[in-house]
């Protein structure tokens, strides 16, 4: 399969970054951030995440961060709502676009959120019924496709059922989460060829974690396998790969700089995305989590 011509990447700093962020992120700075990647090219961000502050104090604050970005027509400004009650709040903060979580892993559906994945897809047909009404489009996250951190391997066919679920439930686009980051090129190709049985591969999106150094390796595997979106964080937000615990999620900088090696279009400028992640770094009172930013810096 040929490699696509252009690329969709889908901003996740602002929330999925951010919130596993330690010390607490002024409203102004998120709203610097997202106001730096708009400029930059980046044509879908996602700002915040409607839930309880008492469960994840750094996503309070959201509806004031939609209240005050410089929208750009054409961006994509989205944000979590993983209930019926975030999905209202939401749509009050005149978003248009929400995400909603499930696991491909019945252990971590279970400890993440305290319920089975059944029961987690459940709670979302009343999203997809409200989302509907109000004209909302609603995306699709599974989580741990490549492996969970209580059952270890986790089964593409798993993976598929999971991802079928949201996809006819009625999200438009479904990503895949390598929420450990221990998948590798192969297991990324094997598990887009069996979700693609029950999903077209253009509905399917990467979400790859950097923890074990092969985020970029299946990132290009996937483009192999014909997927052309791609979740990542802006200077990799939300946790350094060589930390204990921490996410490592893929820096957005080092994407572009794969994409524009390949010729591949994303529409962002990879200065000013460099930039916006040295700022974001400058404000958290550290470096950058891209490597493409480390080295340019020490040019």
């Amino acid at each position: 399969m040929s490699l696509p011509t252009h690329v969709r990447l889908v901003e996740v700093g602002p929330r999925d970054g951010l919130q596993n962020e330690a010390q607490p992120i002024s409203v102004a700075d998120k709203v610097r951030l997202v106001d730096a990647l708009t400029a930059a090219g980046v044509s879908y961000i996602e700002v915040g995440s409607f839930v309880s502050p008492k469960w994840v104090p750094q996503m309070a604050g959201s509806a004031e961060v939609f209240a005050q970005i410089q929208r750009k027509p054409g961006v994509t400004y989205a944000a979590l709502a993983p209930n019926l009650r975030g999905f209202e709040d939401a749509v009050a903060a005149g978003v248009k676009e929400v995400a909603v979580f499930a696991a491909a892993s019945e252990a971590f559906s279970q400890r993440n959120i305290n319920c089975s994945i059944s029961e987690s897809l459940a709670r979302f047909v009343p999203i997809m019924e409200a989302a509907k009404q109000h004209g909302v489009s609603v995306r699709g996250y599974v989580s741990c496709v490549l492996g969970c951190p209580y059952e270890g391997n986790v089964a593409p066919e798993q993976v598929a059922l999971v991802a079928r679920e949201l996809y006819d439930m009625g999200c438009y686009e479904v990503s895949l989460g390598d929420t450990i980051g221990t998948g590798t090129a192969g297991a990324t190709r094997k598990l887009i060829e069996v979700v693609a049985a029950d999903v077209p591969r253009e509905k399917l999106a990467g979400h790859f974690h950097d923890t074990y150094g092969q985020a970029m390796a299946n990132i290009y595997a996937s483009l192999l396998e014909g997927v052309a979106v791609f979740d990542s964080s802006i200077a990799g937000l939300g946790g350094c790969p060589y930390a204990k615990g921490a996410s490592g999620n893929v820096a957005t900088e080092d994407v572009v700089y794969l994409l524009n090696g390949l010729g591949i279009d994303s529409g962002i400028d990879l200065e000013a995305l460099i930039v916006a992640g040295q700022h974001i770094s400058t404000v958290l009172g550290r470096a950058s989590g891209s490597r493409v930013a480390r080295a340019r810096s020490a040019q």
